[in-house]
């Protein structure tokens, strides 16, 4: 990324944008980069006002199946895992839910003092019976520094650890929004070139944050805040997860460090700045000079996966985010039914109808705060997640992009040594002697050229087979827990509207 000092009137809205012609991913020194978010899954927390967000105990912890290994097993629906699911017992209230955070806890192999390298990604990956230690970052208490629009808003970001890495198991610093995006743009730039998935940093808001910025504190404002909070949080936990991000000096610092440098050029991922990015890497690939013929097909069976993948989890995040603004339009009819149900129970002379009525006022009013604890449910454990592999599938490509790239760079290098042996060869057949010396000199050169670009283009294929099957067990991970909690919310919920239903009826049948 750029290192162009930030002007210090930018804030961190999204009032900057990738300009045309600016690579959001330029050629970069050596160096390693990420996999895709390890379990950075959105482990949720409890239903509960009190906890950080919904968190439902998994009645399939211990369960060894995976729901994912096979596209065409089907679910027995006399499994017991079933049966426990739709059990006839009590079902517990679901109590207002404030947006889950991502709690997860990486096992990482035994840290070293040094940098991670290549070999020491191989060991880490075979290293069985090592050392384990858990992370766990957690992203709170938002606040607006400054006013109008210098204004900006500061994030603590608290970290728990047993990792002899670090040297406190718990410490907090101040961070805000551009620093993530500084974060990230560092890290694209040291690893994305040699293959490792760099997960990208949340999207930036121009309408959102100049709200936040300009306006008075509101639902919607409150709203933009929190989930911006709750994306900053899993984008942290999936950068960490990465054993060889973990390491990087620059997330060292970015989580201890009290003092941070400034940012700079942070004008990363907002939705028409990614769109930008991707054609770009779409052109540069078509103007190659050098059609590749991809000889391994793992390599080009991977690409189509993720081109379909890609789109169908655009297709369901669509989707999924009509669900939620469904639900909360049912809910603000629920409560409009409700007022409109009391009001007619007050004018009713008949008391046993009257008394029917203001209960089932009650009970609509309840089923609404059951609605809306259920669309944010959908949001946080189902859209945000698709949000999040919809941005991080664009990483993956992008790995292969660069690979692309690397393989140009060997063949124009091998071009090159061609050209060069051609006029040797006219020197000597010229018997020209004094440029002839310069001539071997530049073959020289250029076949130790052609051979690092082998080398480089084998180590970059080999890397990125490490981190597109670490990205596929880590996605079935995210997507199994995750659709597990999500159903049991809505279980919870039916059950409790069922309960609800079930004390009215009395009420209902006492009319007469």
């Amino acid at each position: 990324m750029a290192d162009a000092a930030r002007d210090p009137q930018q804030d961190d809205t999204g009032l900057l944008e990738l300009e045309d012609g600016e690579d959001l991913f330029p050629e970069p020194g050596p160096g390693p980069a990420l996999e895709e978010s390890g379990p950075a899954s959105l482990t949720t927390e409890d239903l509960s006002t009190n906890a950080n967000g919904p968190k439902q105990a998994s009645l399939f912890d211990d369960d060894p199946d995976d729901l994912f290994a096979e596209a065409t097993e089907e679910v027995s629906l006399d499994s017991p895992d079933r049966d426990v699911l739709l059990s006839d017992g009590p079902s517990p209230a679901i109590t207002p839910m404030t947006p889950p955070t991502s709690v997860i806890t990486p096992r990482i192999g035994h840290a070293h003092d040094d940098m991670f390298t290549h070999s020491s990604f191989d060991e880490i990956e075979e290293e069985d019976g090592g050392d384990s230690f858990d992370i766990h970052i957690s992203v709170s208490d938002p606040e607006k520094v400054g006013d109008g629009m210098n204004a900006y808003m500061a994030y603590k970001v608290t970290t728990k650890t047993s990792m002899s890495l670090f040297k406190l198991r718990e410490f907090s610093v101040r961070r805000r929004f551009s620093d993530f995006l500084g974060l990230h743009s560092k890290l694209a730039s040291k690893y994305l070139h040699i293959g490792y998935i760099v997960p990208p940093a949340p999207e930036k808001s121009i309408v959102g944050m100049t709200k936040v910025k300009v306006g008075k504190e509101d639902q919607s404002s409150n709203e933009f805040v929190e989930k911006r909070r709750s994306a900053l949080e899993r984008y942290l936990m999936r950068t960490v997860k990465h054993p060889i991000l973990l390491k990087d000096p620059d997330v060292l610092q970015f989580l201890e460090s009290s003092e941070l440098p400034r940012a700079v050029s942070t004008q990363a991922l907002s939705s028409a700045g990614l769109l930008r990015m991707v054609n770009k890497a779409a052109d540069a690939v078509n103007k190659m000079t050098i059609k590749m013929n991809e000889s391994d097909a793992w390599f080009e069976e991977k690409q189509q996966h993720f081109e379909n993948l890609d789109v169908q989890l655009r297709k369901l995040h669509a989707s999924v985010e009509s669900l939620v603004l469904h639900r909360k339009e049912l809910s603000m009819n629920m409560a409009s039914f409700a007022k409109s149900a009391a009001m007619l129970g007050n004018s009713e002379d008949h008391t046993a109808l009257s008394r029917a009525l203001s209960q089932l006022a009650e009970v609509e009013e309840k089923i609404d705060q059951l609605q809306q604890d259920q669309a944010n449910a959908d949001f946080y454990f189902l859209s945000e997640l698709l949000g999040d592999y919809v941005r991080l599938i664009t990483a993956v490509k992008g790995v292969f992009d660069q690979r692309m790239k690397t393989w140009q760079k060997w063949q124009d290098s091998q071009m090159m040594l061609q050209k060069k042996r051609e006029a040797e060869a006219k020197l000597q057949f010229n018997n020209k002697p004094d440029k002839l010396q310069q001539a071997k000199d530049e073959i020289k050169e250029l076949e130790m050229k052609v051979q690092q670009g082998e080398r480089d283009f084998e180590q970059i294929s080999k890397t990125i087979r490490k981190e597109v099957g670490r990205f596929e067990k880590e996605r079935v991970k995210d997507f199994k827990s995750t659709v597990i909690q999500y159903l049991e919310t809505l279980l919870q919920t039916q059950q409790q509207m069922i309960k609800y239903w079930e004390a009215f009826l009395p009420e209902a049948k006492a009319i007469s």
